[in-house]
């Protein structure tokens, strides 16, 4: 079985200098193979992905109590349709980045390295699409009047989205990672499974984010 490490934000080793990736998996520094099965890594980044899920539910659940909470200080967030619009768009990008990313996987399994590639490096340009769509619409807000200590529902909108897109950005990294190291048998790489599992758990979550600020915004 193949073998990878986790070391960064995604699941993906950043290599250090103990060795290197080497047709799927890790070799250590004494130029044997890591002993460690596949399925440890995939357990990690479940575990992972619980652990943030719950840092996510806990942010909406705080947000919900805060909107009822009796001092009567929450404003639906009024930002104009435009707001909904690109915060729309990207929904459909990020939608559209697992897309290529399951394509990607599946030009890997068939042996096919460049179109493996290709694919994995258009997922990371859409999601960094998807991050300066979250900037644009940030700006929406500041040209509506808008900020992180306008009332509770914009503070709430600028850490909930900021948070996700943080969790975003390293899950770029490690897909930047994964498509420059050189591998062989890339198809059976521990890495690309990882991370592709961390990709379309924050296009999950980005989903549920998007349609609780949305329906929280008419509430």
């Amino acid at each position: 079985m193949r073998e990878s490490a986790i070391a960064d934000p995604a699941g993906i080793a950043a290599g250090g200098g103990t060795g290197g990736f080497l047709e799927g998996g890790w070799r250590g520094g004494d130029g044997g193979p890591s002993r460690t099965p596949r399925r440890a890594y995939t357990t990690g980044m479940a575990i992972a992905l619980s652990a943030i899920a719950m840092f996510f539910i806990a942010m909406v659940s705080a947000a919900v109590v805060r909107r009822g909470a009796p001092s009567g200080d929450w404003q639906p967030l009024r930002a104009g349709g435009a707001l909904w619009r690109i915060l729309s768009l990207n929904t459909v990008v990020l939608v559209a980045s697992s897309l290529t990313l399951a394509h990607s996987r599946a030009r890997a399994r068939s042996g096919d390295d460049g179109g493996f590639r290709r694919w994995w490096l258009a997922t990371s340009a859409l999601g960094l699409l998807f991050l300066a769509g979250q900037l644009l619409a940030w700006r929406q807000l500041v040209e509506a009047g808008l900020y992180l200590a306008t009332n509770p529902s914009s503070s709430f909108f600028y850490l909930i989205t900021a948070a996700h897109g943080v969790h975003l950005a390293g899950g770029i990294v490690a897909l930047l990672i994964v498509a420059f190291r050189p591998a062989r048998r890339i198809a059976q790489s521990t890495a690309i499974e990882v991370t592709s599992i961390y990709w379309h758990a924050m296009d999950a979550i980005w989903i549920c984010l998007f349609l609780f600020l949305w329906f929280g915004a008419r509430a």
